[in-house]
């Protein structure tokens, strides 16, 4: 793979009742998530501007997306702070299992969180 290749194109957020994950992402992030049904799939997409190089994903709804505690773990860009973010997690009937916390000086924070359908997921930022 090419050095300057995102090696990350692409991520699935399990979901088993694709509005309340809609809802929950929106309220803690404080964006608009589109909806869409394909391939036996209904989607919710995160906010995303093509072009810009970057990674992006879906909350998603079929036969193949089970949430889990276990497994893969997606860490959601939550810039400038995450403790903003992770302030409307429990409100918005989400669980912060692990609070923030340094990782170090120059790579930022990182907080780990479960959302309403089960999924483990984590933040992270620079302040």
């Amino acid at each position: 793979m090419d050095a300057s290749t995102n090696s990350l194109n692409w991520f699935e957020i399990p979901a088993t009742d694709i509005q309340r994950a809609k809802k929950f992402y929106e309220t803690i992030f404080g964006f608009s998530m589109e909806e869409q049904e394909m391939m036996n799939m209904k989607m919710a997409f995160f906010p995303f501007q093509a072009g810009s190089g970057k990674a992006n994903g879906a909350l998603c709804k079929s036969d193949f997306h089970k949430p889990s505690m276990e497994g893969v773990v997606v860490y959601l860009n939550s810039n400038p702070d995450l403790q903003t973010v992770a302030d409307k997690i429990e409100k918005a009937g989400g669980k912060i299992i692990m609070p923030k916390t340094q990782i170090t000086p120059e790579i930022g924070f990182m907080a780990f969180f479960t959302d309403t359908e089960g999924n483990r997921m984590a933040l992270h930022s620079q302040k």
